[in-house]
């Protein structure tokens, strides 16, 4: 999607704030999220995220600071959005009680659809999502991609054009994992808006058009994947294991290099790792992996690495 259509925003806070008792856990939010995107909202846990996403949908009040979605203030609009949005919750809540093509056909009842249009659009959904063989099958006898695609299915028996994915594809296997970011690629694609939470950096970093990092309630950094990495780290990474005394005083005399240990790991980020083939040529029994800076070290550099509830 181009022009002015693309460029609309379907999202649009203002100094957002949340506060429960004395504890402000949203302070002072500020985004956009144009029509057509893949908007990540990634943190630590504990830094905000899962309130901002109950503020979007409109289960939430402000504190201070304005929301609106499509345009309409939140949470008195919250009815009407939440009719043109679709959502995937973080844990599978389908109902044991039916059928994968019952769960839609209830589902798409609660938006007032016809009998007929919920017919067509669960049959192709279920062709979306690769279930169409296991339209009658009970959901005990799903994989967990398989309940996972139906929930996607689910969020979609609407025709959204906002859908809210919190954690999408924690605990599946790789297959199922690309299966489902190949369909929100395609889901983008079709002019749908997306706002995506993840713990996976590569997932964001494969999906979306612009992230913003929080942590403790406020943006720390925001952008696109690949202007984030450059921003704030170094292009290429070496990752070493083995006994520190090998890797000692290794990389001193490189230039432009920063290292880090995190236990039995010493990570050496730099301009050109090439440069250090010869200085690795004196430590054969080091392991090392040379890889490109990737989204998940810019979030270990600006959230740090300790490790959080």
């Amino acid at each position: 999607m181009t022009g002015e259509a693309a460029l609309e925003a379907v999202i649009e806070a203002r100094c957002l704030r949340k506060s429960f008792a004395a504890a402000e856990v949203v302070r002072g939010i500020d985004i956009a999220v144009p029509r057509a995107h893949c908007f990540g909202l990634l943190g630590p846990n504990g830094a905000g995220k899962t309130t901002i996403i109950l503020m979007l949908l409109g289960q939430s009040p402000l504190t201070s600071g304005s929301l609106e979605v499509f345009g309409q203030p939140m949470p008195a609009a919250g009815r009407t959005v939440r009719g043109r949005m679709g959502v995937v919750p973080q844990i599978d809540n389908l109902d044991p009680d039916f059928t994968v093509a019952e769960n839609l056909r209830v589902y798409g009842s609660y938006f007032g659809l016809e009998a007929n249009v919920i017919a067509a659009r669960i049959q192709n959904l279920l062709e979306f999502v690769a279930l169409s063989d296991r339209a009658e099958s009970r959901i005990d006898t799903l994989s967990g991609g398989m309940k996972r695609r139906l929930t996607i299915a689910r969020a979609l028996i609407n025709d959204p054009e906002l859908l809210v994915l919190d954690e999408p594809t924690t605990g599946l296997d790789p297959q199922a994992r690309h299966m489902i970011w190949a369909r929100l690629r395609d889901l983008r694609q079709s002019g749908k808006t997306l706002v995506l939470t993840t713990h996976y950096m590569e997932e964001a970093e494969r999906l979306c058009d612009e992230v913003v990092i929080i942590d403790q309630g406020r943006i720390l950094a925001q952008g696109s994947p690949p202007a984030l990495i450059r921003q704030y780290v170094e292009p290429e990474v070496l990752e070493l294991r083995g006994d520190k005394a090998d890797i000692g005083s290794l990389f001193d005399d490189v230039p432009g290099s920063r290292v880090e240990t995190i236990g039995d790991t010493v990570y050496c980020y730099m301009h050109d790792a090439k440069s250090v083939d010869q200085l690795l040529q004196r430590a054969p029994k080091l392991s090392f992996l040379r890889r490109p800076a990737n989204l998940e070290d810019v979030f270990l550099a600006i959230t740090g690495r300790e490790l959080r509830d």
